[in-house]
């Protein structure tokens, strides 16, 4: 099966199974797992930081990093498509008392910084303490530059907030940028690497920063019942993926680029974006069997269908239009990884295109 519905279900390569199985291993909870320790001071390194911290999940990774800047009735500025605002359970204001304050981003995924400012609050007992100022690389896709980070230093720096980077996808910025992962996370007090988005390991991400918020984010980490012992088993997936997977992103990148290029040959499709290793495309026909028409021959790709907001508003001014049920499309993320190949890819593309011809 050629699973394109995103890069999160890759999968270990036999290389990388191999890793796991001869990993050293020891209690982590008591500093004692050696490959977590490893995997914890080569990721800090590649980042620049002083240390980091592994732990399950991007979620959970995030969440430390937000309770180790913030206290409680504390709040932070996030984009209002933000991974950690919209798509973590509300975990920072469930279980941190931690307020978030979205802004809007304009289109390359960058958070609007005016709209930020205004969204700063006094200090007064009356509000929320602005206390962190959190960005996404990639966001959609989308790599934000290194003047988009240092616009972002400058601004927290001017008010006193800490600096969050959710940088799951960080590795593929830095391979569209041309740029090494620590150039990358520079201007960051936190940042948060996800090791299972295209690199291949079975779970995990990291938290990095200075000492002092590493120290406080593992003692989070504990609290949210993220203590794990012999977890070298797993690290020894993510040092690996580290250590082979990373430059080969380009390849996914480029794979991007084929599928964009093949889907807009397709009658009937348009391309709306391509974005490091993602695909975005729509098709303007109701067809909610797509999605399970293409796997069974063999691709997973994930169509949604919603009504568009023209014709909503032409049925809302006119009810008895006789339009009211047409105007339906259909969009989808595709997204490439280390299990696609360039093959692969125009198998794809085939069962699209003899889907959408029926």
């Amino acid at each position: 099966m050629i699973d394109l519905r995103s890069d999160t279900v890759s999968k270990p390569t036999p290389e990388m199974r191999a890793a796991m199985a001869a990993a050293d291993v020891g209690d982590d909870v008591w500093g004692d797992d050696p490959t977590v320790n490893e995997l914890e001071r080569y990721t800090a390194e590649l980042l620049g930081k002083a240390a980091a911290l592994y732990v399950p999940s991007g979620t959970q990774s995030n969440l430390c990093g937000l309770l180790a800047h913030c206290e409680r009735g504390d709040e932070y500025i996030v984009g209002h498509h933000a991974h950690t605002y919209m798509y973590e359970g509300g975990g920072a204001a469930v279980l941190g008392s931690i307020q978030p304050q979205p802004v809007p981003t304009d289109e390359t995924g960058m958070l609007d910084l005016k709209a930020a400012e205004e969204a700063v609050k006094p200090n007064n007992s009356h509000f929320a303490r602005t206390k962190l100022l959190c960005l996404e690389n990639t966001i959609d896709g989308k790599a934000l530059t290194t003047d988009q980070h240092q616009a972002a230093r400058d601004f927290a720096d001017d008010h006193g907030l800490g600096l969050h980077l959710d940088g799951a996808r960080l590795w593929n910025a830095a391979v569209a940028l041309s740029l090494s992962p620590a150039e990358v996370a520079a201007p960051f007090d936190t940042v948060s690497v996800c090791l299972s988005k295209g690199l291949g390991a079975p779970v995990g991400s990291v938290l990095c920063g200075s000492s002092e918020l590493v120290s406080a984010a593992r003692r989070w980490r504990k609290v949210l019942g993220g203590g794990m012992r012999q977890a070298g088993v797993v690290a020894a997936g993510g040092l690996y993926a580290l250590q082979h997977h990373i430059d080969r992103l380009a390849d996914d990148h480029a794979n991007a680029q084929r599928l964009a290029a093949g889907l807009a040959a397709i009658d009937g499709v348009t391309v709306t974006g391509c974005n490091t290793n993602m695909v975005f495309s729509r098709i303007d026909r109701d067809d909610p069997t797509l999605s399970k028409r293409v796997e069974a021959r063999g691709v997973r790709a994930d169509w949604r269908f919603a009504r568009s907001y023209q014709e909503r508003s032409n049925r809302e001014s006119a009810p008895g239009d006789s339009r009211q049920g047409h105007g339906r499309f259909g969009r989808s993320r595709m997204v490439l990884h280390l299990d696609v190949s360039e093959a692969d890819v125009d198998t794809a593309l085939e069962a699209i295109a003899a889907e959408l011809a029926t």
